[in-house]
C-alpha cells in the first residue's frame, strides 16, 4: 500500500514538473525575443518570416529631411504618361472616370474608394475629396532609417513605388503623420496584417532598418496572422551608394496631391483644382500665402 502511494505521488510530481517545463518552453523560451519575431515556425514567404531579415537599429536624427529630397511629387517613374498619384487612384478606386483632355485614361476625376484604413466607402471627386495617397512607410521615417544615405534616384524610387502607396482616407492618414508600426496602426483591425506586411516588404526591398519597438509591434500584429504573405515587391531597389550632400529644412510627410510644374502659378484655388494640383503645401510649386487662407501651410484644401 505504501509503495503504491509513493509511486502515485512520484507520478503526480512528474506530471506537474512536465507541465511546468512545457509551459516555460512555450511562453518564455520559444520566441527568443518574447514577441514571436524570428519564429522558425513562420511559413516561408510570409511577412513574419521576412521580418527576420530586417536590421534593427536606433532611429537616426531627422536633421536634413525635406520632401524634395525624394524628388518631385508624383513623378512619372514608369513612363506611362501619367503621374504616380493618378496611377494609384486608377488602381485603388472603382467606378473611375477620367479627364477627356488627357486621352481619357490618365487623370482620374471621380470614383469610389473602399478605404483600407477605416473600412468606409469614400466618394472621390478631384479637388473636393478627402482621399490621400499615403506612403505606407512614411518618407520621413525612411529618412531616419537609412534613406538619408541613399542617392536621390533611390529616394525617388521609394517615393513613387506602388508597393509603398495606398489611396486612403485623408484625415486618418494625416493622423498617422510619419509614424511607424510602433506608434500607429490602421483603425480597421482587419487591415492591420496586410498593412504591416506591406511595411515589411517595403523595408526589405529598400534595405531600411527598424527600431526594436517597431519590430516588436510588427511581430505582435503578424503573430496573429503567421500565414500573411509578403506582398510581391517587384524588382529590387537600385543601390543607394554613399551619403548624399542634400539637406534643407522641412517636415513634410509625403502626402502631396498632383505635382504642379516647377514654375506653376495660380490666380485662385479654383485654378489650382482645375489643374488637379489641390491641395498645395508650403514649399510646393504654385503655393502662395494668399491661397492659404487659414495659414496652416496647406492651400486649397477645402
Amino acid at each position: 500500500m505504501l509503495t503504491t502511494r509513493a509511486g502515485t505521488a512520484a507520478a503526480a510530481v512528474a506530471v506537474l514538473l512536465g507541465a511546468g517545463l512545457a509551459g516555460c518552453t512555450g511562453e518564455g523560451l520559444g520566441s527568443g525575443t518574447g514577441s514571436g519575431a524570428g519564429s522558425d515556425g513562420a511559413p516561408k514567404g510570409s511577412a513574419l518570416k521576412a521580418l527576420d531579415d530586417l536590421a534593427v537599429k536606433g532611429r537616426a536624427p531627422k536633421t536634413g529631411y525635406a520632401r524634395d529630397e525624394f524628388g518631385a511629387a508624383w513623378a512619372d517613374t514608369d513612363h506611362n504618361g501619367c503621374g504616380t498619384r493618378d496611377d494609384i487612384l486608377r488602381r485603388d478606386l472603382t467606378g473611375t472616370s477620367f479627364r477627356a483632355d488627357r486621352g481619357g485614361d490618365c487623370v482620374v476625376v471621380s470614383g469610389t474608394l473602399a478605404d483600407p484604413y477605416t473600412g468606409r466607402r469614400i466618394d472621390f471627386t478631384r479637388g473636393r475629396s478627402t482621399v490621400d495617397i499615403d506612403h505606407v512607410v512614411a518618407l520621413s521615417d525612411a529618412w531616419q532609417k537609412g534613406a538619408k544615405y541613399w542617392s536621390r534616384d533611390k529616394r525617388r524610387q521609394i517615393a513613387n513605388d506602388p508597393l509603398n502607396l495606398l489611396a486612403v482616407d485623408g484625415p486618418t492618414n494625416r493622423g498617422k503623420g510619419d509614424g511607424d508600426a510602433a506608434t500607429w496602426l490602421p483603425p480597421d483591425k482587419a487591415f492591420r496584417c496586410p498593412y504591416v506586411a506591406r511595411q515589411v516588404a517595403v523595408k526589405k526591398k529598400y534595405g531600411l532598418w527598424v527600431t526594436e519597438a517597431e519590430k516588436a509591434a510588427m511581430a505582435k500584429v503578424l503573430d496573429t496572422c503567421p500565414d500573411e504573405p509578403l506582398p510581391d515587391a517587384g524588382k529590387p531597389a537600385a543601390s543607394g551608394g554613399g551619403p548624399d550632400s542634400g539637406g534643407g529644412g522641412g517636415d513634410g510627410d509625403g502626402k502631396e496631391g498632383t505635382a504642379p510644374s516647377p514654375d506653376a502659378t495660380y490666380a485662385n484655388c479654383a485654378a489650382v483644382r482645375e489643374a488637379g494640383a489641390a491641395p498645395l503645401r508650403r514649399g510646393d510649386p504654385g503655393y502662395s500665402r494668399s491661397l492659404d487662407r487659414d495659414g496652416d501651410g496647406v492651400a486649397c484644401d477645402t
